[in-house]
């Protein structure tokens, strides 16, 4: 559950980001990433339309750079965009103003004031300087749709057992979970549709960027 469902200590960890929207409203916001990716994202983007539902695409900066086409298809399908570095770096595991850099270079092509770090963790400085640029979103559950240990059955099973009011729910559209993602996502929007979610996009207040 600690991955699933981050635990209250977590959340306290990075306390202005957003972990979970209005838990008092029957609605979920259903969020991508780690892409665009040339096979994985239309097809992504061909199921949402079917059941006319919009997403938040966290995506990285040089796979941006690579599809161009890709990034313009999501942002002409009117889903929302969000930062997740140029390279997909952990906050850890680097200096922080290679961190930053590399999230500003991200935002070359991106323009959002939406951000979800790599690996859901940043060194203190990173959170302090990019809290003051982006809305910070976290998730409240991640479908682990990427683990090789998971089969689609599990994969499913976290979203039904998980999903609540308010659940930012996060899947990757990427090579490494389309093992999980072609069977579990279709099965998850069913199962969220039957029990009368709505699902949404991030309407949150402008952040000027410079």
């Amino acid at each position: 559950m600690f991955i699933e469902q981050p635990p209250k200590f977590f959340r306290k960890i990075y306390s202005e980001a957003i972990f979970r929207m209005d838990p008092d409203e029957k609605s979920v916001y259903l969020t991508f990433d780690d892409g665009p990716d040339p096979k994985i994202t239309p097809w992504v983007l061909d199921l949402l339309k079917r059941h006319d539902i919009k997403a938040t695409f966290f995506m990285v900066g040089d796979n941006v750079r690579k599809h161009p086409a890709i990034f313009k298809q999501v942002i002409d399908a009117g889903h929302r965009i969000g930062n997740h570095t140029f390279n997909h770096i952990r906050g850890f595991d680097c200096m922080s103003p290679r961190y930053l850099e590399n999230t500003e270079l991200a935002n070359q092509y991106l323009k959002t004031d939406l951000f979800r770090p790599p690996h859901g963790h940043m060194r203190r400085i990173q959170y302090r300087t990019l809290k003051e640029r982006y809305h910070i979103i976290m998730w409240d559950l991640v479908t682990r749709d990427y683990s090789s240990k998971l089969r689609w059955p599990q994969v499913l099973a976290n979203v039904m057992k998980y999903a609540r009011n308010g659940s930012i729910i996060t899947f990757h559209d990427s090579v490494k979970s389309w093992h999980n993602l072609e069977e579990a996502l279709p099965k998850a929007i069913e199962f969220l549709l039957e029990e009368g979610y709505e699902f949404k996009v991030f309407d949150l207040p402008e952040i000027e960027q410079d």
